[in-house]
């Protein structure tokens, strides 16, 4: 797939020299009040430093030897207003941000600079009213993709174009050289490797990417089509699950996709897991197959992972309370935590989202068979999901609302109340079946997350407009985004993280939210369908998204309320789309040729479903007759 802004950067084209400025001035450009020092680095031993008064300079220049696009990061600091962070190409602007005026580090980026073969770009700091301090440069190859988002709410195109711009000034260029097993007890690492084609996921000031933010993750990246890079996270992920780690995933790993992170991992005894990931990961690999039709998610590699994770983890995992579900030990993280809530003190055994996350694991297997050609093991799995929810309603959760039961501790009790993930987990997977209990528990996840039980990392807050979006809580859904963005320039409680929106998650969660969520748009290219399903809250009019990435080629979707939609195929292949309106509607308007209309109960609610069939290039509009 060929980007809209020219062909995807290549690592050859364009390289910096001493990007954290750990071998001194090399490199760079220095005026007069400007040099290195060791007082206050991002990461690392080293920053650069410009002293107050405007006028300083510090740069870089690099020619490039191909053609690309790029964007062009740092972390900086600054004592006053006024500095500036800007690019140029052959003496000319091609970006430029003002410096914050915080006195903490945080991102900075200008993206999107287009060069061509022979083109010089310079990277300038200037300095303004108070010092200023810079740290890790970045290049980034700018995304394949570049979908665009037009609306009546321009705090949704705000949204969506600020969330696109910051997710992908955390891509890696493939090859670049870059530390390893960078953290806040090593903070310049151990050695240095080329990268993977990769993206940052999880805390900025370590140096690899996590199975937990990975997987929250991909959605949005292959929205922005970071194909090459989420193949390259689940594989890393896939290939170490194996017996020595009781076919656990690694937790973490340095972006070079192939050396754990070692703050994560000591021995094969001796590392970070926690029950929920090995099966978030199977979801999201049926996930991205859908998104991209690449066979390589239903090759050996990744089938053995997901049988793995779903048969033997299960059984080498189910030994305290031996029912079928997957156990956490109750000691900790390095011994295998039963839920991602992990600063909750509470020694579980088995949890609500470790739970929800195998229900999910084996429908996505279910998938991933049936896409294999084993219809058998496709209809086994689908069976294994039901009896696991069944025992799910009728075993492991006796009672209702704010008392359900959300995990069990190492002596047998049953826990109820609020888990924060372990909560909220159950219904964003579905596991929830839909009714009083589940309307119950996702009011009581609202009043929680918005009172007394808020989680003080954003990141957790970045799963609540999933859940609701999941259970048609569309005016939730959307409050939950808000509050993401925001938010997103509050200072995040970890220091080194800088701001709340320098935590990757919150921008990638953003775009998917975006599209598969306000947008309701779920692709299967390798069935060469669409469905839609529009989730506009009320005061949202209408909402358009350009050039969202599927397969080879792309769709535009258009959604005015709930009652109309949109969709311009821009692939080469004729593609079934199903779009689902919720009601029960007896009069459709559509100007595409025949359709099929059809009521479907989906989680609870009746839509109309009418399937037209859009071929290369086409159009077709769906519309519901209102009386």
């Amino acid at each position: 797939m060929s980007s809209p802004n020219g062909p995807h950067a290549d690592p050859s084209f364009l390289a910096l020299a001493n990007p954290g400025f750990e071998h001194g001035k090399e490199g760079w450009s220095w005026d007069d009040g400007t040099g290195v020092a060791a007082a206050d680095p991002h990461t690392g031993r080293c920053h650069a430093y410009l002293e107050a008064g405007r006028g300083r300079q510090v740069g870089q220049a690099v020619t490039a030897t191909g053609q690309g696009s790029y964007d062009v990061s740092a972390w900086i600091a600054a004592g006053g207003p006024r500095g500036a962070f800007l690019v140029r190409v052959n003496g000319a602007p091609a970006g430029e941000v003002a410096v914050a005026n915080r006195s903490f580090y945080s991102r900075h980026t200008v993206s999107r600079v287009a060069l061509g073969k022979g083109d010089r770009m310079e990277i300038v700091f200037a300095s303004g009213d108070g010092w200023t301090h810079v740290d890790d440069v970045m290049l980034s190859p700018a995304a394949p993709a570049d979908p665009q988002v037009t609306s009546s709410d321009p705090v949704l195109v705000e949204m969506f174009q600020w969330a696109k711009r910051k997710a992908n000034s955390w891509v890696h260029l493939a090859d670049t050289i870059g530390p390893l097993n960078v953290d806040e007890r090593n903070p310049s690492g151990n050695g240095t490797a080329a990268y993977a084609p990769s993206y940052w996921a999880g805390y900025a000031h370590r140096s690899g990417y996590y199975a937990r933010d990975t997987a929250h993750q991909v959605a949005g990246a292959q929205i922005l089509g970071l194909t090459k890079e989420n193949k390259a996270m689940l594989g890393s992920f896939a290939v170490s699950a194996v017996a020595a780690h009781a076919y656990y995933p690694v937790w973490s790993y340095n972006f070079d996709a192939r050396t754990f992170l070692r703050i994560d991992y000591n021995s094969p005894e001796s590392f970070v897991r926690e029950v929920p990931a090995p099966f978030e990961l199977v979801e999201k690999a049926e996930h991205a197959y859908r998104w991209s039709g690449d066979a390589f998610y239903v090759g050996d590699t990744m089938w053995d992972f997901c049988r793995h994770a779903t048969t033997e983890f299960v059984k080498e995992h189910d030994r305290v309370k031996p029912n079928g579900v997957a156990e956490g030990t109750g000691r900790g993280i390095f011994e295998g935590s039963a839920s991602y809530n992990e600063t909750s003190g509470e020694q579980l055994v088995e949890a609500g989202d470790a739970f929800a996350s195998q229900y999910r694991a084996y429908l996505a297997a279910s998938g991933l068979a049936s896409a294999r050609g084993d219809e058998q093991q496709a209809a086994q799995y689908a069976e294994r999901a039901a009896e696991l929810r069944r025992y799910f309603h009728h075993g492991w959760v006796a009672n209702q609302g704010a008392a359900m039961t959300r995990a069990y501790t190492l002596t047998g009790a049953p826990l109820s109340g609020w888990g924060k993930e372990n909560s909220w987990f159950m219904p964003m997977k579905r596991l929830l079946l839909p009714g009083p209990r589940n309307d119950a528990y996702l009011d009581y996840i609202d009043e929680m997350a918005e009172g007394a039980g808020k989680p003080v990392n954003i990141e957790a807050i970045t799963y609540l407009p999933d859940t609701f979006f999941a259970n048609h809580r569309d005016r939730q859904a959307w409050k939950w985004m808000r509050y993401v963005y925001d938010h997103r320039d509050d200072r995040h409680p970890v220091a080194a993280q800088g701001l709340n929106g320098d935590y990757p998650e919150v921008a990638f969660t953003l775009v998917s939210q975006t599209v598969e969520g306000l947008m309701g748009f779920r692709p299967d290219a390798p069935r060469t369908r669409v469905t839609t399903r529009s989730h506009l809250p009320r005061d949202v009019d209408w909402l358009r998204v350009d050039g969202i990435p599927v397969g080879n080629g792309s769709f535009d979707l258009r959604h005015d309320g709930t009652h109309r939609s949109q969709l311009t195929n821009g692939t080469s292949k004729t593609y079934v789309w199903q779009a689902r309106f919720p009601g029960d509607h007896h009069s459709v308007r559509t100007d595409a040729g025949p359709y099929e209309c059809r009521r479907k109960t989906i989680h609870g609610k009746v839509h109309t479903c009418v399937d037209v069939r859009v071929p290369p290039g086409g159009t077709a509009t769906v519309e519901i007759v209102r009386a």
